[in-house]
């Protein structure tokens, strides 16, 4: 077989090499984009809506979405009328996301705990939702109903009740978000939605804006944590208002990474490929094999498929980028290092003994074990949720889930004999920090109660 077939589709044979971890982190495709390029305009964005409010949201939905909605909040009625427009089998589908995405994510809700090291001395720790939460779902080459379902749904289930989702405005729809994000949220109970996009969403989620007469819109109140995928702009917003709120993770353009040998069906792995390229001309694609048979099957694979899809440039763009790449490796071991380099935000195992593969596995999103379980499954319907770490991120961060709206406080009951037992160690530490006044603390209550 022409092993020139699909060449823009670049290869990184690492076979006989030793690298160092540090120099397999620096070897891994990776796209040429910073956010750092982003830095300065984004921080002009954010500074301009904390100045001008709703004045500079409305300038700015102008220049980067093509439009601007009369009143920035969606209306009641106008989520109902996109509810009741929604393609009856868009809606079936919808409603089976949402149910297996609430059963996880129920399930995925942790157990508070309690310690007693004894009489009158107990330890525990609580989780308790925030206290409202922005919620982000991308606009673009793409409209992601399936966004709102999985924001949403793990921010319900950890007991958030003040939630506010964003989508950008939609010029075919007079300035509001695609109708079927719309009919989402209203599908789930989310009342709260803006027609908002950009760095300046994020903006407005972190720091809130005052009520505009002049326009009649209402106040927007800041919220606690924001998360959800964007493009490098929202991305970079979310950097830089990190510290302020909580966020899910620095999401970048989508990644696919599949683990195959040659049990593989080429046709398989060429069609996931094409499934996470067709997102966005940056997103990546990257086959890591010891295979180099199944390499050019997989080559021979994505010349006819890739003319055969709806968004055959996008695509073909992004498999030529920087971020795509066949990486051929001298075994499956090797492989599996490889895999935890790159820490893709999708991981596909195509091997023999899959689960096991998998198993062995420690960066990743989120892991699709064996030929039956692709990305797209994942995207809508599995159950497991798609906000997932880019970027490597995997290696810190983790797939959106319900502890990302929650915070854990712990809290400390002691009686007095309690204290007494353990009296002695906390006045000696106190003492070897040299912050004697600590250990004073506690000497006053054992004065007190030897004088009683």
């Amino acid at each position: 077989m022409n092993s020139e077939l699909f060449p823009s589709l670049a290869t990184l044979d690492l076979r006989g090499s030793s690298l160092t971890r540090a120099e397999l982190l620096a070897a891994m495709p990776r796209s040429t984009r910073s956010v750092e390029y982003a830095t300065a305009a984004v921080e002009e964005i954010i500074a301009s809506v904390r100045a001008e409010g709703f004045a500079a949201l409305r300038s700015l939905a102008k220049k980067y979405d093509g439009a601007a909605p009369e009143h920035f909040r969606v209306t009641e009625e106008q989520l109902e009328q996109a509810l009741e427009n929604l393609d009856p089998k868009v809606r079936k589908a919808l409603e089976e996301s949402i149910r297996r995405a609430r059963i996880f994510a129920q399930a995925s809700v942790p157990r508070d705990a309690e310690v007693s090291y004894g009489d009158g001395s107990t330890v525990s720790q609580r989780w308790v939702p925030v206290r409202r939460v922005g919620l982000y779902v991308p606009g673009g080459l793409a409209v992601y109903p399936s966004s709102v379902v999985m924001n949403v749904v793990p921010a319900q289930a950890a007991g958030v009740t003040s939630i506010a989702l964003v989508s950008p405005p939609q010029r075919e729809f007079n300035g509001l978000p695609h109708p079927t994000i719309l009919a989402a949220a209203h599908l789930l109970g989310v009342t709260e939605v803006y027609a908002l996009g950009g760095a300046q969403a994020i903006a407005a989620l972190a720091y809130g804006v005052s009520e505009d007469q002049a326009s009649g819109d209402a106040a927007i109140e800041p919220v606690d944590v924001i998360t959800g995928p964007g493009n490098i702009f929202v991305a970079t917003a979310k950097r830089l208002v990190k510290g302020r709120v909580g966020i899910d993770a620095e999401a970048g353009p989508t990644e696919i990474a599949i683990l195959a040998d040659d049990s593989a069906n080429p046709a398989f792995v060429a069609a996931d490929m094409i499934s996470q390229a067709e997102h966005d001309p940056n997103a990546a694609s990257v086959l890591i094999t010891p295979s180099s048979d199944l390499a050019t099957k997989v080559r021979a694979e994505l010349e006819q498929q890739v003319a055969q899809t709806k968004h055959h440039e996008r695509v073909q763009q992004a498999l030529s980028g920087a971020q795509s790449s066949i990486v051929l490796v001298d075994s499956l071991d090797a492989g599996i290092e490889v895999c935890d380099a790159y820490g893709a935000e999708h991981l596909e195992i195509h091997t023999e003994n899959a689960q096991d593969v998998a198993g062995r596995i420690t960066v990743a999103g989120a892991i699709f074990v064996g030929p039956y379980s692709p990305v797209s499954l994942g995207d809508y319907s599995a159950g497991s949720n798609h906000v997932l770490p880019t970027m490597g991120s995997a290696a810190h961060s983790s797939a959106l889930n319900p502890t990302v709206f929650l915070k854990a406080i712990q809290y400390i009951s002691y009686s007095e004999q309690a204290l007494g037992e353990v009296a002695e160690h906390v006045v000696e530490l106190s003492r070897a920090e040299d912050l004697p006044a600590h250990g004073d603390a506690v000497l006053v209550r054992m004065n007190e109660r030897s004088q009683s």
